[in-house]
């Protein structure tokens, strides 16, 4: 695996490569859902490029950027084991370089779930992606369903820029308990880890209530927050049902409708969801 530090040296590098290019963009802290991602583009594409880029422009002064797990030498024998064939790993200043002012921005989208509880978070996730898309130039870019709200902000972005770029995404992946696997969920002490699989278990109830017929959102609605409300240990941030290319509220659940949940175990933000019609239940 080759590891490149500049985009000059990258662009070198990609300028005399002809084949089809699958980019995994990561933030490092890599676990088996990143893999999931890694092994999906090595199935379609005849070169795989990950990065490794903790993206200073989607955190919050309040958040956790100081601390986010920084795991780059066990991040690169694990790709190295999936025979990824680049990895790009830039500094903030080789990314950010003094100056720079310009940002993509999704505003409407980019406003809601996540968007609406971190403001400025989905215009830093737009432009970093942005940069790398025009850096490494991927013919496919996969992504993680947990991130449900970032997908659609970038499939938006991708239409409306008119980017040469397939973006395809893969099933989120969990651990055996049922929690979808993050790399905050390190943070988690044991306490908290059992507390937050109450939302992969309200998920599992959602999904019944409607593989049994209800459709009413504002009914599926009160049955997540009486669920999460239930949860001790849980702070919630937000428990949502929307249509999951616009991020909108829905008043009927049908094909395409997302079922969306932000909550705090201990100060760990973790998110999940359920993208309808599923074929079978989530654990």
């Amino acid at each position: 695996m080759q590891i490149f530090t500049t985009i000059a040296d990258l662009r070198h590098w990609r300028r005399q490569q002809h084949a089809t290019l699958g980019l995994v963009p990561t933030m490092g802290a890599l676990h088996e859902g990143h893999l999931s991602l890694v092994r999906a583009a090595r199935a379609s594409s005849d070169l795989v490029a990950a990065t490794i880029f903790v993206n200073p422009l989607q955190f919050a002064p309040t958040e956790d950027l100081a601390k986010y797990p920084r795991t780059f030498a066990e991040d690169c024998a694990l790709l190295e084991r999936e025979d990824v064939d680049i990895l790009f790993a830039p500094s903030a200043t080789e990314m950010y370089p003094t100056g720079a002012e310009t940002f993509v921005d999704v505003p409407n989208i980019g406003s809601r779930l996540d968007g609406a509880s971190r403001p400025g978070h989905f215009r830093g996730v737009a432009t970093v992606v942005t940069k790398l898309f025009n850096i490494l130039q991927p013919h496919h870019a996969y992504f993680g369903q947990k991130d449900a709200a970032q997908v659609a902000v970038l499939r938006t972005m991708v239409r409306d820029l008119n980017l040469p770029v397939d973006l395809r995404v893969c099933p989120t992946v969990r651990d055996t308990d049922g929690l979808a696997l993050s790399s905050r969920n390190r943070y988690l002490t044991p306490t908290e880890r059992e507390q937050a699989l109450a939302i992969p278990r309200t998920l599992h109830c959602i999904s019944q209530s409607i593989s049994r017929g209800e459709r009413s959102a504002v009914n599926l609605r009160d049955h997540l927050h009486q669920c999460l409300g239930k949860a001790e240990g849980l702070r919630l941030d937000y428990a949502e049902l929307v249509d999951a290319a616009t991020l909108l509220p829905v008043e009927t659940v049908g094909p395409g409708t997302l079922v969306a949940i932000a909550a705090y175990a201990g100060t760990t933000r973790l998110i999940d969801n359920l993208l309808l019609p599923e074929t079978e239940a989530q654990p």
